[in-house]
């Protein structure tokens, strides 16, 4: 009987679909293991494939791929080094599982499966996979080892079945999406799972982005008695060798890592950066671009570009109209300038110009309004749409989720684009992460140290300039209050006599809830972004366009 064991945690950043890829990863990392005397690797979940495959895990082809890639990491356990738990789609009598398989000595020594499979928020795991029965412990040189599998440890039932059935130490694979203070809250129920069971439990997170989604890593270990013996980085690859050691009382982590928490707004931002770097870099496009107005938000989009991607591959563009002031000019110039990036300029009036020349005869003599305005914002969005089918370029959209919520962006317009870093931002916490980023930059961005963002940029009303003297105040509540106002109506689906209550206006919640309404086909057609909050339009928040239900007070 052993009394000690050595588990190395990879916590690693697979590529959706790039089987090859992920497999030799996984085999890279456990030679890097097998160095520092490891006994076994565990990575995240399904890292064979990546997580979460949705439907493409449907394809035969693919299954096919996932088990000659898990086939592969098998084999190469004949050498005598590590043990690997191999996480990847498996089928077995027919059926698809979500599985982890314990692979040692060249052969598979077992397979787990996952019972409970979400069906919520970003999930959707019970219409491609089938639920696995409760399990039993897997043995792994003389250790009993329990294999929940992510959302196998969010209720007690799994982890009981394991303790009761012999398993010594919980040790539970995950893909586990950022949203804000989420890492305590899994800390929170490891905790609970380790109370409730007496054993430790080993939770290994995936990192890296997949579409809108981002794994923040920050893998733990924590014991029988509830402390934390380990703590891996947050937001990068990391690998880990923790030693357990065999008590009276079972098993205890003597030797782990003890990375700092990356919390609050540095957290958000870590995430915006990994979201648009690992979009840009596994879609393989060269870089990206944005339009650049002087307001905030296309200056803190810029900064987050230039931290992830580099000054060279980040191309910004000022499209002035004569409704553009020259302070904005100038602060779109200074955010180039700060960031070191290459900043152009194309006038649109000569197509504004056009389009009323085209279109003049068919308005019938009447008056300007939001049509022309619109114009402007749809002449920007062609532009940059032009610049990215010759440059290869992705464009990176601007807009925040308070205009998004109430669509106060134009269709084909500033939503044109592949890729939106502030999708799930509020614009007070766009100003706060700018403040922040001025003050902070974090180990691993490749942007400038010192001020990314102009001070007039942050601190002046912002505005659209579509118009004379034009404001967002002139259309919407003050950021502060409406944000709270969409706060309530889209994380916690308050009613408006609740929000009102909180001392808003009647008049103006009720306001704000029919524009979030309307508000929904644009958001249908609107680009990805990174998932930053507990309920993100597209993925979380998925409500009818065709909707005549108003909520009374």
């Amino acid at each position: 009987m052993t009394d000690t064991f050595k588990i190395a945690l990879a916590q690693l950043n697979p590529t959706m679909g790039d089987v090859e890829g992920n497999a030799a990863k996984l085999l890279a990392a456990r030679a890097e293991a097998a160095r520092q005397g490891a006994d076994l690797v565990v990575p995240g979940e399904l890292v064979i494939s990546g997580y979460p495959p949705e439907d493409l895990v449907l394809k035969p082809a693919f299954q096919d791929a996932c088990e000659a890639g898990t086939r592969r990491v098998v084999e190469a356990t004949a050498d005598g080094g590590p043990a690997v738990l191999i996480t990847t789609p498996w089928r077995e009598d027919g059926k698809l599982y979500n599985a982890a398989l314990l692979a040692d000595a060249g052969k598979i020594q077992g397979v787990r499966f996952k019972v409970d499979l979400p069906n919520y928020g970003v999930f959707d795991e019970k219409r491609v996979f089938t639920a696995g029965p409760m399990p039993g412990p897997l043995v792994c040189r003389g250790v009993r080892l329990g294999i929940p599998i992510c959302e196998d440890i969010w209720t007690p039932d799994v982890p009981e079945c394991l303790m009761e059935s012999g398993a010594e130490i919980l040790v539970s694979p995950n893909g586990s999406p950022y949203e804000s203070d989420k890492q305590d809250q899994r800390l929170e129920l490891a905790v609970a799972r380790a109370g409730e069971t007496s054993l430790p439990l080993i939770y290994v997170n995936q990192v890296g982005g997949q579409d809108e989604l981002v794994f923040d890593g920050a893998s733990f270990a924590v014991g029988a008695d509830k402390k934390v013996g380990a703590l891996l980085p947050g937001f990068r690859e990391a690998l880990a060798v923790t030693t357990w050691r065999r008590g009276n009382n079972g098993w205890s982590c003597a030797e782990g890592p003890r990375a700092e928490k990356v919390q609050g707004l540095a957290a958000i931002y870590h995430a915006m950066v990994l979201g648009l770097a690992d979009y840009v870099n596994k879609n393989k496009f060269p870089g990206v671009l944005l339009g650049l107005s002087g307001g905030i938000d296309s200056a803190l989009s810029a900064a987050v570009a230039v931290d992830a991607l580099g000054p060279d591959r980040v191309l910004g563009v000022r499209l002035p109209s004569p409704y553009s002031s020259r302070h904005s000019l100038d602060d779109a110039a200074e955010t180039g300038r700060l960031l070191g990036m290459r900043v152009d300029t194309v006038e649109i009036e000569p197509a504004m110009g056009a389009f009323d020349q085209m279109l003049r005869r068919l308005y019938n003599d009447k008056p300007p309004d939001i049509t022309e305005e619109n114009i402007q914002a749809r002449i920007r969005g062609v532009s940059l749409m032009a610049l990215s089918n010759k440059l290869g370029h992705m464009v990176l959209t601007t807009g925040n989720k308070s205009e998004m919520s109430v669509g106060y962006a134009t269709l084909y317009g500033d939503m044109c684009g592949g890729y939106s870093v502030l999708k799930d931002v509020y614009k007070m916490t766009v100003f706060a992460l700018s403040h922040w980023r001025n003050e902070n930059r974090p180990e691993g961005m490749l942007g400038p140290k010192g001020r990314a963002i102009p001070e007039r940029s942050i601190t002046k009303p912002p505005s659209a300039e579509l118009k004379p003297d034009q404001t967002d105040q002139d259309t919407l509540p003050p950021y502060d209050k409406l944000d709270d106002i969409l706060q309530c109506l889209v994380e916690h689906e308050m009613s408006p006599g609740e929000i009102a209550r909180r001392g808003h206006e009647p008049a103006t919640v009720a306001r704000v809830q029919r524009m979030l309404d309307l508000a929904e086909y644009k958001r249908r057609q609107a680009p990805p972004g990174v998932k930053i909050t507990r309920r993100a339009f597209g993925r979380d928040r998925r409500y009818p366009i065709t909707n005549a239900f108003r909520p009374k007070a």
